[in-house]
């Protein structure tokens, strides 16, 4: 052969980037030979390195430029679920990542579950000749037409956990007119015997779950008063009222009488809350009277004095033990049974609290939001009096109450979103976002299964939505706190 040809031959070859001017066959055999060799210089081989997974270059999360072409079905939460099992198939078998197995991504923050030698080296100065482990009967049949690798048949085969789909649009709408555009007022509440009750105008009117059926209870335009509030006791038959006169009535729900009538506040009742047989009530007068509904109205009520304004939200503690208010002062207090001032005061809202909720799942953990010039929803523990956590919606917030059995929330909101947002304690991460009212959303209640919710708005109609599961979380609070998973 000649020699010329022969150069030109090997200069088209060039294998492993060999030097364009090569002198002779034989250096050039001698080069390609030297390079399976360990030589003196420390060169990483890039070809064991697997720069994309070492430098995440691959990003999930990020956005490409064609984004906007996907199509909806892709940005549904099953196909997202797919989009990580193929992500995480493309990288076993191009970049040899030996996933084996896919995570939830709404709740963890790394998708794969790579082995640790695949993340620990960045460079690598040999190339990798050690033979992967047996699989302990997992091996590919050697009949096997299937073009994939081992770790990708696992991949495949792992369990897939069901995806969480909660309908973007409410499965029953009812017309309520002359329900109130006001932020102070809560006209929306869900009894345990599954009715649902709502005040409109100078109405109360019952709702059955069950039936269906609509009553009225009653029908204050008699006494030229009107209904400022709403609230079932524990066990479903007594409904209590307040007024824009400052009364509160208690209702026999099944017998639909009027039982008594209690006098104490001098403006309208904005805010209910039951504790057993004892009743309070937050009124615009800034007082909160706490009465025993067993006793004479006229036996002495406590009265609980500290905010400068409003009342406009209660609520009491899971165990019974505190009550939380909340002002139109932008102040949060916590009162406890044996006590006329408040035992723990927070300060840190901008805007009237209305939304509070007790955490059933921790306890101690109380949630607050404010108002519009605030548009947070802060934790806290209320065992130490330290603030724990806080998230801007970025629109007023309206109510909160948490799920039964997970530990997930929901708020509503007004301006100017006038959205539903679901949300996952304590990662704060959003589960769904519900949208279909064209005013603030100032209502919430939850049925009696924990598994529906119903909101309110202005524009005189109620949603019931289906957000929460009915199937109670296996997983126990691990917090020192939660003294429910340590004492029997």
């Amino acid at each position: 052969m000649d020699q010329d040809y022969e150069r030109r031959l090997l200069r088209q070859i060039d294998f492993h980037n060999v030097a364009d001017n090569v002198p002779s066959p034989s250096a050039s055999v001698n080069s390609l030979a030297s390079l399976h060799k360990t030589g003196d210089r420390f060169i990483p081989a890039r070809a064991g390195s697997n720069w994309s997974i070492n430098f995440h270059t691959i990003n999930e999360n990020g956005k490409s430029p064609n984004q906007n072409r996907v199509s909806k079905e892709a940005n549904s939460d099953s196909g997202k679920a797919d989009s990580v099992a193929y992500a995480a198939l493309l990288k076993n078998e191009l970049l040899g990542a030996s996933i084996e197995k896919v995570t939830d991504p709404q709740t963890e923050d790394c998708r794969f579950q790579m082995p640790m030698q695949e993340r620990s080296n960045l460079f690598r100065y040999a190339l990798n000749c050690k033979k992967a482990p047996a699989d302990d009967g997992n091996e590919i049949s050697p009949y096997s037409l299937s073009p994939l690798s081992n770790k990708s048949h696992k991949l495949l085969r792992s369990p897939r956990k069901p995806t969480r789909k909660i309908s973007k649009i409410p499965f029953k709408v009812l017309d309520a007119p002359e329900l109130q555009d006001d932020f102070y007022l809560n006209l929306v509440d869900w009894s345990a015997s599954n009715v649902l009750s709502v005040g409109l105008g100078a109405c109360v009117y019952l709702w059955s779950a069950c039936t269906s059926q609509v009553t009225r209870l009653c029908d204050l335009s008699v006494d030229g008063d009107s209904v400022t509030s709403v609230c079932w006791n524990e066990r479903g038959n007594l409904v209590a009222v307040g007024t824009h006169k400052g009364y509160v009535q208690i209702w026999d729900a099944s017998a639909g009488k009027k039982l008594t009538c209690l006098e104490g506040h001098s403006a309208r009742v904005g805010a209910l809350a039951w504790n057993a047989d004892q009743l309070s009530s937050g009124s615009r007068d800034r007082l909160i009277l706490q009465r025993d509904i067993r006793t004479p109205s006229l036996q002495a009520e406590r009265r609980l004095q500290g905010h400068r304004q409003e009342v406009c939200g209660l609520k009491w503690s899971p165990d019974h033990q505190h009550l939380a208010s909340g002002g139109n002062d932008n102040k949060l207090f916590v009162w406890n049974n044996s006590s006329l001032s408040p035992v723990q005061q927070y300060t840190e809202h901008l805007a009237a609290v209305k939304a509070i909720a007790w955490s059933p799942h921790q306890h101690g953990l109380l949630a607050s939001g404010g108002g519009t010039a605030d548009r947070c929803i802060r934790f806290w523990n209320t065992l130490t009096c330290q603030p724990l956590q806080c998230v801007d919606t970025g629109s007023q917030v309206c109510n909160l109450a948490w799920s039964k059995h997970a530990n997930e929330l929901v708020s509503t909101h007004g301006y100017s979103q006038n959205q539903i947002l679901v949300w996952k304690y304590p990662s704060l991460t959003q589960v769904a976002k519900l949208t279909g009212h064209s005013y603030r959303v100032l209502y919430l209640a939850i049925s009696p299964d924990g598994e529906a919710i119903v909101t309110g708005a202005g524009d005189e109609t109620l949603r019931f939505w289906n957000v929460f599961s009915k199937t109670r979380s296996t997983k126990e609070s691990k917090s020192v706190l939660n003294l429910f998973t340590r004492i029997r």
